[in-house]
């Protein structure tokens, strides 16, 4: 069994079918749907670098944060909104 990895983005996990699959659905939300490259990088920046991702995913919400992070409406679901 894999040990959980703190701190790593779906892409940073390795390919499986799964995965594979979010990232795919991840490129194909359409430029209209999503925030600008940079602030999306700035927001994945943010969520590496917390306590509560785990194998891609936020534990405050279940979310998986690479999806999360591409919409304009949503926002960090900790406590201290970290964006």
């Amino acid at each position: 069994m894999q040990k959980p990895c703190k701190k790593c983005l779906l892409a940073e996990l390795g390919e499986t079918d799964y995965t594979k699959s979010l990232l795919e659905y991840i490129a194909a939300v359409p430029p209209d749907q999503r925030v600008g490259e940079e602030l999306y990088q700035t927001r994945l920046s943010l969520c590496r670098k917390c306590d509560e991702l785990q194998n891609g995913m936020c534990l405050q919400c279940g979310c998986y944060v690479e999806l999360r992070a591409l919409k304009p409406s949503q926002s960090c679901a900790s406590a201290e909104k970290k964006w």
